[in-house]
């Protein structure tokens, strides 16, 4: 990582960030575990500052991935006798979790039909991004 890397405590204007965030101007904050670089156009993960691709395409591209079973993670809270309980159905239902490969920090998680493609749930207009992000440097 780059020496103009600087961890960031606080929260920002929106109050999305605690002890998290890279405090470089040209970082433009979209999660509080991800941002995009405007002159790259690179995905950051904002906790550690590595670069996770490129920002046209999916950030989870550039992730580690476990699925889980929802069992695992929604244990029945009404007793084991019960044969109905509030976990997804795990034949019906996968836990998808993401991770930045250099510092573990789990940046999503996401519910899927077993087989179904990851979710392109953030799609980033980098020129519009660019030039309201850059105006506010100004």
């Amino acid at each position: 990582m780059s020496e103009t890397y600087q961890p960031r405590s606080g929260v920002d204007d929106e109050g999305i960030e605690a002890d998290v965030g890279l405090d470089r101007e040209n970082v433009f904050p979209v999660t509080p575990y991800l941002g995009i670089d405007m002159v790259e156009e690179l995905w950051l993960c904002r906790k550690c500052g590595e670069e996770l691709g490129d920002a046209t395409e999916s950030y989870k591209r550039g992730l580690l991935v476990n699925e889980r079973d929802p069992d695992e993670v929604h244990r029945p809270l009404i007793g084991e006798e019960y044969k109905y309980t509030y976990a997804p159905d795990s034949d019906w239902c996968r836990l998808i979790e993401y991770y930045c490969p250099s510092c573990a920090t789990q940046v999503e998680t996401e519910y899927l039909p077993p087989g179904h493609p990851p979710a392109n749930d953030i799609q980033p207009d980098i020129d519009w991004l660019r030039e309201h992000h850059m105006e506010d440097d100004e």
